[in-house]
C-alpha cells in the first residue's frame, strides 16, 4: 500500500506499507530511501540507492546503507554500512523482548509506548475504507507463495512509486560477523 501526505513538507513522498505472513523472512524495519542526485561523479554501475533503515525485528539495529567510493584511483563504487547494531554495541546487557517491555509498562501503568487514541483512530480511517473494498468485492488480496518474498505484484507497487529494490544487498549485522 502507498500512502501520501498531501501538504507542503511532504507533497511527492510515497509512504509504502508492505506486510504479510508466512514470507521467507521475518523482520521489521523503517526504511527511508535517498532519490540519486543529478550530476553523479561516478560513472560506474550505480550499487543502489543510500538509505537510512531503523530495524525493529530480528537484531535491532539502526544503519545507513551507502554507496561509497572504493580506496584507491579508480572511480569504482561499493555498497557499505555505518552502523548500531544493539547487541554488539550493548554486549552484557539484556535486551528485553518487545512483549517484556510492553507487559512491564503495564504494570508500572506508563502508556508511552501505547498507541494512543487518536494515531489509533487514523489508523483505522486509513484502512477501513480498504477492509470496506475488499467485503464489497471491489479488490482481492493477492495469493502469494508461503515462504517467498510475497506477490510480485507487490514489488511491482514499490517500483511504480520509486522504490530501488537493491538486487544482491543483504545487511549483516555485526553482532552475526563477530
Amino acid at each position: 500500500m502507498v500512502l501520501r501526505i498531501h501538504n507542503e513538507r511532504w507533497e511527492g513522498v510515497p509512504f509504502i506499507l508492505k506486510a504479510g505472513k508466512a514470507l521467507n523472512s521475518r523482520k521489521a524495519d523503517i526504511r527511508v530511501q535517498f532519490k540519486d542526485v543529478p550530476g553523479d561523479i561516478f560513472k560506474s554501475q550505480k550499487q543502489g540507492r543510500n538509505e537510512f533503515v531503523i530495524r525493529l525485528q530480528p537484531s535491532e539495529a539502526i544503519y545507513m546503507k551507502l554507496t561509497v567510493k572504493q580506496p584507491g584511483l579508480e572511480m569504482s563504487t561499493a555498497q557499505s554500512e555505518l552502523d548500531l547494531s544493539y547487541r554488539q554495541r550493548y554486549q552484557g546487557v539484556v535486551i528485553p523482548e518487545a512483549y517484556e517491555r510492553l507487559i512491564l509498562d503495564t504494570i508500572r501503568g506508563d502508556q508511552q509506548h501505547f498507541v494512543r487514541r487518536d494515531e489509533l483512530k487514523a489508523a483505522w480511517e486509513i484502512f477501513t475504507p480498504l477492509l470496506h473494498r475488499i467485503d464489497n468485492g471491489e479488490f482481492k488480496p493477492i495469493a502469494y507463495k508461503p515462504g517467498s518474498r510475497g506477490p510480485a505484484e507487490a514489488d511491482e507497487l514499490l517500483e511504480k512509486a520509486g522504490y530501488v529494490q537493491t538486487h544482491g544487498y543483504i545487511w549483516i549485522p555485526t553482532d552475526v560477523i563477530n
